[in-house]
């Protein structure tokens, strides 16, 4: 009996252990399903991010590929931007030479003397009167520089009085100039003479006003401009009532406005003044003026009844070299004429020779 009941015991016992063997056989049959599943939908999401990283793999490339043609494209825009560059810095470059060149053949070196100005009768305008004593005195100067060409040594220049002379000497390759005991082989050519330059000068002059120079900065601004109001307005140093004074100390100059005309082209002729600040000192004075250019006008020509002999040798001295080559084209069998001017110069040397506008063809 007892055998029965163990034996029951047992057979409930493996009974239990069966159940939840089964159970943990289906649990493990579902825990294989989900994963089953799991690793399906894995799968599915591997592949799904698979043809995505293509997808952004492609699109990356062909964003890439587009960027890299993009910097070429910039790269090349850059590197033709650079060569304008290049190309507008030295045409720059070229223009400020030929500026500068121009400026300089263009500038005119010449020290204008003076010259008494005589007024003849004052303007009248349009209603008959005359012009107020107290506007500018205006002047218009015409600057004209006269054409000229270089002269260098072993040549000669020859104006003829009549223009067809020059032109059948030019027509001949060479001339055979008679000497003592020489013959030279000169060249003629045409004359090209440099760029000449023409303009007016408009100069405004005031009657009232006086320009003052060299004030020394003794004082503050204003007590230099009240000493200056008060020894400029002294009629016992050519003064005047003084209408206005204008002074800076930065330059050490002045200007003094008069109420009455005269009185300051009076003190400007006499150059120096005598004004009280500190000391007792001389200041410069003079006109207060404007003036502009007008009307600039180059121009450049030749010369039809002058021509240019080269290749002289010196076989004997200037002045008698000079004679030869005058008897030479005064001939008419030797296709000359009649002289108006000659001017030979030795080797080693060089002269300007300045043309007259009667024996000039000009080209503004």
């Amino acid at each position: 009996m007892d055998n029965l009941e163990d034996a029951k015991k047992e057979l409930d016992k493996l009974k239990t252990t069966v159940e939840k063997a089964d159970d943990e056989k289906a649990r493990l049959i579902l825990e294989k399903l989900e994963e089953d599943e799991a690793k399906k939908n894995a799968q599915r999401e591997m592949m799904a991010n698979s043809k995505q990283q293509e997808s952004c793999q492609k699109e990356f490339s062909q964003h890439l590929d587009k960027m890299q043609d993009e910097i070429q494209k910039l790269s090349k825009n850059k590197q033709n931007i650079l060569d304008k560059l290049r190309r507008r810095k030295a045409e720059l470059e070229a223009k400020r030479a030929e500026a500068s060149k121009l400026k300089h053949k263009f500038k005119i070196y010449a020290q204008i003397p003076d010259t008494d100005v005589k007024f003849l009768a004052r303007i009248k305008d349009e209603n008959g009167e005359g012009e107020d004593s107290s506007q500018l005195i205006r002047g218009v100067f015409t600057i004209s520089q006269r054409a000229a060409v270089l002269l260098k040594g072993g040549q000669a220049l020859i104006t003829f009085e009549e223009e067809k002379v020059a032109h059948k000497i030019l027509r001949l390759p060479s001339c055979r100039v008679s000497c003592e005991n020489s013959i030279l082989n000169v060249k003629p050519k045409g004359v090209t003479l440099e760029t000449s330059v023409k303009f007016e000068v408009h100069v405004d002059v005031s009657r009232k006003e006086l320009r003052v120079f060299n004030i020394p900065p003794a004082m503050p601004e204003d007590r230099t401009e009240d000493r200056l109001e008060m020894s400029f307005s002294r009629p016992s140093r050519g003064g005047g009532e003084v209408e206005s004074v204008d002074y800076n100390g930065k330059t050490g100059t002045g200007s003094i406005t008069f109420l009455k005309p005269g009185v300051a082209w009076r003190l400007a002729r006499k150059g120096l003044y005598k004004v009280n600040l500190e000391s007792e000192v001389n200041v410069k004075v003079g006109p207060e003026y404007e003036y502009k250019l007008e009307k600039f006008q180059t121009s450049c020509g030749s010369s039809k009844r002058t021509i240019l002999l080269e290749g002289i040798d010196d076989v004997e001295n200037e002045e008698d070299l000079q004679d030869h080559l005058e008897i030479h084209f005064q001939k008419p069998n030797n296709s000359g004429g009649e002289i108006e001017n000659i001017k030979y110069i030795s080797q080693g040397k060089s002269l300007q020779a300045f043309f007259s506008d009667d024996t000039m063809d000009t080209i503004n």
